[in-house]
């Protein structure tokens, strides 16, 4: 197993990784050029993120996006962790575990102060598997605002 940053060559199976990864999550739906123009926004923005593949004999099996912002609570950098999915045949392997644990050293290395990100309320799998990775609850609740859609009155 060996761990790059995605390069445009991968947006393909990238966005075929996500479309699982929304088809699981009840707030998100597949759309596939939505998916390709954000990677691709990702890729080839380095300052905005990066995105970090996992891979087996040269196929990619997961993949995991650290988005970069400025925490003023933190006084430093910070990153949100987005789109962490693995292949069905992947998991209880230990990839998820070790494409995490490149995550967290990677944002350190980009000199992030901490690493935010979301998961389902009723994924309680997924939330046990970040706790053991050293994540804890925010008393933080999310709210979301899409601008796509018509202004509220």
């Amino acid at each position: 197993m060996n761990f790059t940053d995605a390069t445009i060559e991968d947006i393909p199976t990238l966005a075929e990784l996500l479309t699982l990864l929304f088809a699981q999550e009840p707030d998100f739906s597949p759309d596939l050029a939505r998916q390709q123009e954000g990677l691709r926004l990702i890729i080839t923005q380095p300052e905005v993120g990066r995105i970090l593949v996992a891979r087996r004999d040269s196929r990619i099996v997961g993949m995991v996006n650290l988005l970069f912002t400025v925490s003023t609570a933190m006084g430093g950098r910070a990153a949100i962790l987005e789109d962490m999915i693995v292949t069905p045949e992947e998991r209880g392997l230990g990839t998820g575990a070790d494409l995490l644990q490149q995550a967290v050293r990677t944002a350190r290395e980009c000199g992030c102060l901490r690493i935010t990100l979301l998961v389902d309320r009723n994924n309680i799998q997924a939330q046990a598997f970040y706790r053991r990775h050293g994540f804890t609850p925010s008393a933080m609740t999310p709210l979301r605002l899409d601008l796509t859609l018509s202004p509220p009155k």
